[in-house]
């Protein structure tokens, strides 16, 4: 017996001891995601915003804190089928005609299309006005604010990452578009002014209709688009219920959400 306990307490430690050469305590640590690549172009070919510079720091900083990696610009040279190699979407806040050339449009649509995302920022509308497949990807041109204070904004979409913790709606001071060649039949809309918070009468109001969208989102192919109306005033940028609104939509343009 004595034996027979000899070679099983042989065998057990044999066997421990092969199993610690085979099977190796890991030490590799948990693998983390890449953050996305954004590239923000803030060029003006028009009015120029003088929120700019702080909306560029303001969305690296909170950008960073929700996994994008942005890269503010005014160089529209990047935007070319080699400068957005790498990149997961891009965003536009912008005036004018910008001076991209027929190959750099090109590669805005096809990029896209192909599946990136797109998110365009108050007067990103205000832009490309002699480009029509422009307006039709961002969904509509600014056609006049004739509201800048205190409004009302309504959520019409309570799931959607850009506006899902707003639920009740929000009041805000803001410079507040209308938009011509826009239309509902086109666009998901997120958010839109609550007209009883202003006067419909005032001078440069245009939209017959009382329908003044202030966020929405639609496809190009297989990419996706994002679109707000609100931020020309910095205490908007500074509001956090804004850069969740923002950086919910750019998740949502470039897949994420």
């Amino acid at each position: 017996m004595h034996t027979i306990r000899l070679v099983l307490t042989a065998v057990f430690l044999s066997a421990c001891g092969a199993a610690a050469l085979t099977e190796p305590t890991s030490t590799a640590q948990p693998q983390t995601r890449a953050p996305a690549r954004i590239l923000y172009l803030t060029h003006s070919a028009g009015f120029n915003h003088q929120v700019l510079a702080l909306s560029e720091q303001i969305l690296t900083e909170v950008g960073a804190r929700n996994g994008l990696a942005v890269t503010a610009t005014k160089d529209c040279s990047l935007i070319s089928e080699q400068g957005l190699r790498g990149y997961d979407g891009v965003v536009f806040y912008t005036t004018g005609e910008l001076p991209m050339d027929d190959a750099q449009k090109t590669a805005l649509m096809e990029f896209v299309r192909g599946g990136k995302g797109f998110a365009g920022i108050h007067s990103a509308t205000d832009t490309f006005y002699k480009w029509p497949e422009y307006g039709e990807m961002i969904g509509g041109y600014f056609d006049g604010h004739p509201w800048h204070q205190d409004v009302r904004v309504k959520v019409e979409d309570r799931q959607h990452p850009a506006s899902a913790h707003l639920q009740e709606g929000l009041t805000i001071n803001d410079e507040i578009y209308q938009f011509r060649n826009w239309s509902r039949d086109r666009v998901h809309v997120l958010l839109s002014l609550d007209p009883a918070s202003v006067d419909l009468q005032k001078e440069g109001v245009k939209r017959t209709d009382r329908d003044f969208a202030l966020a929405w989102t639609r496809t190009l192919g297989s990419g996706r688009v994002f679109y707000t109306a609100l931020g020309h005033e910095p205490d908007v940028w500074r509001d956090p219920r804004f850069q969740q609104h923002l950086t919910g939509g750019i998740e949502w343009a470039i897949g994420k959400r």
